[in-house]
């Protein structure tokens, strides 16, 4: 590789090669430059907007020889700066890439390009019978999902990108494009390059086709909601409801700083206390037993006032609620910014490492709801801090640092479905020590020049 030529040379080259999708525009810099996470805009040099694999791939081989970072961008949505454009370069927006390329609905399976939403994925599968359950609350992109290894609030029953993605096709740092499986359920030929993409957040290639397993619409649907008095009370009732193999789809968990948010954002009127939202899928017969078998748990364990929401609307107000907490979040310190951050442990320490989280931030004095997947031991922090303070951004990162150790003496992990981006850089050798040396080894063997989305999971670059 040479010297890295100057921008203007290469936007030049770019507009030859694919015209006015080649951009410089200062608007169109920043918006590729910040994401919801709290961190500072960091923008790309040039945005391209390729539309087929084979422009991906030609625009890749410039960057190559141009010594140009290479940034994927889906749909803005992660929290941990994972698509910031740290060392400046390329950014690959995949928004003209948003297409159902074939449903296979006999496999119960679809290849879709990496700039579909989850939402357009499920309308555009609305008449086949099948619907696509990974849920992580903002409509994100497919390719930023598979990138970040997502899940959300229906990976307790249908698993998370993980389980759900079975081949791709990948354009590597040199240039070349690669499949990584075949379309069969299964196989044992040879290393699974599948599983190593998903959750690389594009620092081992660019994702550009995705298959993915889809799942039958349930016959049948039902929601509840349930308070209690204490956290304790509430994460025991969501591990006996799944150490009971109780085929709940969805159990999330609010605490009461989180459920006065979206009171007051939704306009609901919930008790505002430790609460847990239930969803059950499967026919009329055993959504009705599911749910009252975990209404039968939770009364054993202090829940009160188990309300059902059976008709579509209700459901969607409910859900809804849940999937805008980072904006009721906000609303309860208005021009706050959060610090959002994730761990996750085996199910049977959750309670205890959520409520000494709890107890810590409210000793430091932070307004900071919690939200949780219970059901698979993963939960949520928004810390709320007022960006023009610099002791309150310390004191966020200082609490964050005391959850992720709290998290992995735990057995668990500093990022359930965030990914590493920039923001868990130093906790991944906290928690898997010199396992991250082979990821390096292998990142180098892929990406020797260091092109592929710089300064993620790896080196800490500019975060500040």
């Amino acid at each position: 590789m040479g010297p890295r030529v100057s921008t203007s040379i290469l936007a030049e080259r770019l507009t030859g090669m694919i015209g006015p999708r080649a951009s410089v525009a200062r608007g169109v810099l920043d918006q590729h430059g910040q994401s919801e996470s709290h961190y500072r805009n960091l923008p790309p040099d040039i945005v391209v907007f390729p539309e087929t694999t084979q422009e991906v791939a030609e625009i890749v081989k410039l960057c190559a020889s141009a010594g140009m970072p290479i940034v994927p961008f889906g749909a803005g949505t992660s929290l941990e700066g994972n698509a910031a454009s740290v060392a400046g370069g390329v950014c690959f927006d995949f928004a003209r890439m948003n297409k159902v390329l074939t449903v296979h609905d006999s496999d119960m399976d679809v290849v879709v390009q990496p700039g579909i939403t989850r939402k357009q994925l499920n309308a555009e599968l609305r008449n086949t019978g099948l619907f696509f359950p990974i849920d992580p609350g903002a409509d994100a992109s497919i390719g930023g999902m598979t990138s970040t290894r997502a899940s959300g609030t229906m990976a307790v029953r249908y698993g998370t990108m993980k389980d759900n993605v079975m081949a791709l096709e990948v354009v590597l740092a040199d240039g070349r494009v690669i499949r990584t499986a075949k379309r069969a359920r299964k196989s044992a030929a040879g290393y699974d390059l599948t599983r190593m993409f998903v959750g690389a957040e594009g620092t081992l290639g660019i994702i550009t086709e995705i298959t993915l397993k889809v799942h039958p619409v349930p016959q049948a649907i039902s929601a509840a909601v349930c308070s209690f008095d204490t956290l304790h009370d509430a994460v025991d009732t969501a591990i006996s409801v799944i150490q009971s193999a109780i085929p709940v789809a969805r159990i999330e968990l609010l605490d009461d700083v989180m459920m006065r948010g979206i009171n007051a954002y939704a306009k609901l009127g919930y008790r505002e206390a430790p609460t847990l939202f239930f969803e059950f899928h499967g026919s009329e017969t055993s959504v009705a037993e599911q749910a009252e078998a975990a209404q039968a748990i939770a009364d054993d364990h202090g829940g009160h006032g188990f309300a059902w929401a059976k008709a579509p609307e209700d459901r969607s107000r409910l859900w809804h609620a849940r999937d805008n907490t980072l904006y009721a979040g906000l609303g309860l310190r208005p021009g706050a910014r959060a610090v959002i951050t994730d761990v996750c442990v085996p199910i049977s320490r959750l309670a205890e490492c959520l409520t000494e989280t709890r107890r810590d931030a409210d000793e430091h004095g932070f307004t900071a709801p919690i939200v949780g997947h219970v059901g698979d031991g993963n939960f949520h922090m928004l810390i709320l801090i007022d960006p023009a303070q610099p002791e309150e951004t310390e004191g966020a990162k200082a609490l964050q640092a005391r959850m992720v150790a709290r998290a992995i003496a735990m057995d668990g992990t500093c990022t359930g479905e965030h990914g590493i981006g920039l923001g868990k850089i130093g906790y991944l050798t906290d928690e898997l020590g010199e396992a991250v040396d082979v990821m390096r080894s292998i990142k180098a063997a892929l990406d020797p020049n260091g092109l592929m989305n710089p300064g993620k999971i790896f080196a800490s670059g500019a975060t500040a």
